[in-house]
């Protein structure tokens, strides 16, 4: 799973850096100081989740943090659980518009949180999300960052990295177009994150970029990304372990090595 967000939010909005939240499951993500939530994040079972804008025309007067709604996700086992639970917390209108990302290394789901709601299943291949559709040819955007991604191979998550973050730094021009940036007065790209999950943990990478990509060179965060995902292999071998241990009782309930056994002897 190969991923590439920048992050578009009002350049006052405070933000702590990534780093491994309390609380199981072991999370990776940011944190919004001024709601509590977070955009993106990782967690131990491998499960991404993130929350971007989407216009809503009725929305509460007091609306629920969707950050805070996207922390929550991250609290599921699975991407189904998480695309599940956001419907639902969606469907109670105390949400402004957002669409959700929900994946993992078996499915990934799109719920899309605008004046309708919907839960999109997202198939394997390259795919462009913002505040609308997903994969809408129409979005300038859209059809920037897919002819350059499609320009190289992308066959392995090194050239991904490398592709995505050329792409992903791109300013405007001089015309204020033909760029993945936003450099607004009071909003624009203020982070940008690059993720790969693999089969093996320690071929997992997490770098952020802690302004604008194009002025902010990546920091590398795979370690910590790498020590979350390590508690979902540790839990898995204590099951194991206690599995084996179980297996291993006699049918009294005692340790087979610990079992008397009698032998009568014929006269």
């Amino acid at each position: 799973m190969l991923v590439a967000a920048n992050r578009e939010e009002r350049y006052d909005r405070p933000t702590q850096y990534p780093k491994i939240q309390p609380g199981t499951p072991r999370v990776v993500c940011g944190t919004d100081r001024k709601a509590g939530g977070t955009w993106l994040g990782i967690n131990q079972h491998g499960l991404f989740c993130s929350v971007l804008n989407r216009p809503r025309k009725r929305v509460p007067m007091d609306p629920r943090s969707r950050g805070l709604l996207c922390r929550e996700m991250l609290d599921a086992r699975t991407a189904r659980e998480a695309a599940e639970y956001a419907f639902r917390e969606l469907s109670s209108g105390k949400y402004a518009g957002g669409n959700f990302v929900a994946a993992d290394p078996r499915s990934a789901f799109l719920v899309y949180g605008g004046d309708q709601l919907e839960v999109i299943d997202i198939p394997p291949g390259l795919h462009v999300v913002t505040d609308g559709a997903m994969d809408n040819f129409r979005d300038p955007r859209h059809e920037l960052v897919r002819r350059m991604l499609t320009l190289h191979t992308l066959d392995s998550a090194v050239t991904f990295l490398a592709v995505a973050s050329r792409a992903f730094s791109r300013k405007p021009d001089h015309h204020g177009r033909r760029g993945v940036v936003i450099q607004g007065q009071e909003y624009g790209t203020v982070s940008s994150t690059l993720l790969a999950l693999s089969r093996k943990i320690q071929h997992a990478v997490l770098q952020y970029s802690p302004g604008p990509p194009c002025d902010h060179p990546y920091a590398d965060l795979s370690a910590l990304l790498r020590q979350v995902l390590s508690a979902d292999r540790s839990r898995k071998s204590r099951e194991a372990a206690e599995k084996a241990k179980l297996l291993h009782k006699g049918r009294d309930g005692q340790p087979a090595a610990k079992q008397k056994v009698k032998v009568k002897k014929k006269a």
